[in-house]
C-alpha cells in the first residue's frame, strides 16, 4: 500500500479522526434498528429508517457542498462532528428512560443525515488540500481503508455490545468515539476557501451543476456509479439468498464480504498510483462488478457466492479510487465542495433506490434472476457507457487539461 499521504500531518488527523468516528457511527448504525426492532417489532417501523435519512442528506449534501467552496472546511467539519456527538447523545438519554420513546429514533436519524450531507463535501474537497496531487489516488485508497475498517469491525462490535451489554452502553461507545474525534480535528489547520469562492447559493449549486455537465469524464462517474448501485446491489436480498442456499449461519458473512473485498484492494493499492487512463480503469471495474454479482446470484452454494461478493467488494473499490481520483485532480477548489455535494447524489440515491429495484425484482423474476439479471444489466450499462461517452474512455489524466489546471496552485480568500 502506498502509505505516502501519511507524511502530511494534518491528513493523518484527518484519517485517524475518520477511523474512530466511523467506528462508533456503525455500532449505532446497529444499535437504533435494534432498538427499534425490541420497541416495536414491526419490519416497516425498522425499514423506515431509511425513508427518514434519504431526502435531508440529499438537500443539505447540496447545500453543504455550496457551503464547502464558502467557509473554512476545518470549521465545518467541526461543527458537524460536535452536533452528530449531541444526537448521539439524545439516543443515550432516551434509551436510559425507563419507557424509552420511538419518535426520537427517527428525529436523530434523520438529523444524522443531514448533518452527514452538511459535512461530507467538506470532508471529501478537503483532501486535495492536504495532500500532493501525484498522491491523490494513494490518499483515496487510505480513506477507504478507514471506512473499511468501521464497516467490518463497528457491526461486529455493535452487535456485541446490544446483545450482552445493551443498546444504552453501545450509544454511549460511539457519544465517546465523537469526542475523540472532535479533539483530533481541532488539531487540524484552517482550510480557508479560495480567492474564487463565493456566498452559499441556489445560484451557485446550480452554477456547480453546470459545470459537471460539461465535463464528459465527470458524467462518466456518476452515470458508471449509479448503474452499478442501482441494477446490481443485492445487499436487500441477502437474508433470503442466505435462505436458498441453506446457510442461515452465513448471513453476518455475506455483509462482511463486500467491505472485505475492498479492504483487500485498499491494502494492495501501491500499483494505482502507476494507472493513468482513470476512465478506463474505473469502466473495467465497474464491468468486473456486474459480472460478479451477476455470478453470485447463480452461485450453486455459499463458499462460492461469498467468494464472488468479495471480488465484487473489490472491484467496487477499484472503481472508487479512479472516480475519486479523476474528481480530486481535475476539480477547481472553489468548486469542488458543490461538485461533492452532486457526487453524494450518486452514492446516496442509487444504493437506496437499488433496494428497492432489487425487491420488486425479485418479487417479479424470481430471487436469483433479479440477483442475476441485475449484474448483467449493470455490465451492459458500463458497456454503454464506452460507447456514448468516448472522453471518459479516453481520460487521461497525463493529458487531461482539467487535471493541469487543477493542479496550480490557488490562492486563498483573505481573511
Amino acid at each position: 500500500m502506498d502509505l505516502r499521504p501519511l507524511r502530511h500531518r494534518d491528513f493523518r488527523l484527518l484519517m485517524a479522526s475518520g477511523v474512530v468516528t466511523m467506528f462508533g457511527s456503525f455500532i449505532t448504525m446497529v444499535a437504533v434498528p435494534f432498538q427499534l426492532k425490541q420497541l416495536t417489532g414491526s419490519y416497516v417501523a425498522v425499514g423506515a429508517v431509511g425513508v427518514v435519512e434519504l431526502v435531508p442528506m440529499v438537500l443539505s449534501g447540496l447545500w453543504g457542498g455550496a457551503i464547502a467552496d464558502a467557509a473554512d472546511r476545518r470549521k465545518v467539519i467541526l461543527a458537524c462532528e460536535a452536533a452528530l456527538a449531541v444526537c448521539t447523545a439524545g439516543l443515550l438519554l432516551n434509551a436510559l428512560l425507563p419507557h424509552p420513546a420511538v419518535w426520537p429514533l427517527y428525529v436523530v436519524a434523520g438529523s444524522v443525515a443531514a448533518l452527514d450531507g452538511l459535512q461530507r463535501p467538506s470532508l471529501d474537497a478537503m483532501t486535495p488540500r492536504l495532500v500532493p496531487r501525484d498522491e491523490q489516488t494513494a490518499a483515496n485508497a487510505i480513506s477507504g481503508v478507514r471506512w473499511q475498517i468501521g464497516a467490518v469491525a463497528g457491526p461486529a462490535v455493535g452487535g456485541v455490545l446490544v446483545a450482552l451489554a445493551g443498546v444504552p452502553i453501545a450509544y454511549a461507545v460511539d457519544v465517546l468515539t465523537f469526542l475523540l474525534s472532535v479533539a483530533l480535528l481541532w488539531a487540524l489547520r484552517p482550510v480557508p476557501p479560495s480567492a474564487e469562492a463565493e456566498r452559499p447559493s441556489l445560484r451557485g449549486i446550480a452554477r456547480g451543476a453546470r459545470y459537471a455537465w460539461s465535463r464528459p469524464e465527470l458524467l462518466g462517474t456518476y452515470f458508471v456509479d449509479i448503474a452499478a448501485m442501482f441494477l446490481a446491489m443485492p445487499v436487500a436480498l441477502f437474508p433470503f439468498v442466505a435462505d436458498e442456499l441453506h446457510s442461515r449461519w452465513a448471513l453476518g458473512l455475506l455483509y462482511a464480504c463486500l467491505p472485505l473485498g475492498a479492504m483487500v484492494v485498499s491494502v494492495t493499492s501501491g500499483w494505482a498510483s502507476h494507472v493513468h487512463r482513470h476512465g478506463l480503469a474505473v469502466l473495467v471495474a465497474a464491468g468486473v462488478w456486474g459480472l460478479a454479482i451477476a455470478g453470485f446470484g447463480i452461485a450453486p452454494n455459499i463458499g462460492v457466492a461469498m467468494a464472488l461478493l468479495v471480488v465484487a467488494g473489490g472491484a467496487d473499490m477499484v472503481s472508487g479510487l479512479f472516480r475519486s481520483t479523476i474528481w480530486n485532480q481535475t476539480i477547481p477548489d472553489h468548486l469542488r465542495g458543490r461538485l461533492a455535494g452532486i457526487e453524494l447524489l450518486s452514492y446516496s440515491i442509487g444504493p437506496t433506490a437499488g433496494q428497492l429495484r432489487a425487491g420488486l425484482m425479485a418479487s417479479a423474476v424470481g430471487l436469483r434472476g433479479a440477483i442475476a439479471a441485475g449484474g448483467l444489466l449493470c455490465t451492459g450499462a458500463v458497456a454503454l457507457c464506452t460507447v456514448l461517452m468516448p472522453g471518459f474512455t479516453r481520460y487521461d489524466e497525463r493529458t487531461s487539461p482539467h487535471a493541469q489546471a487543477a493542479a496550480e496552485p490557488q490562492p486563498a480568500a483573505a481573511p
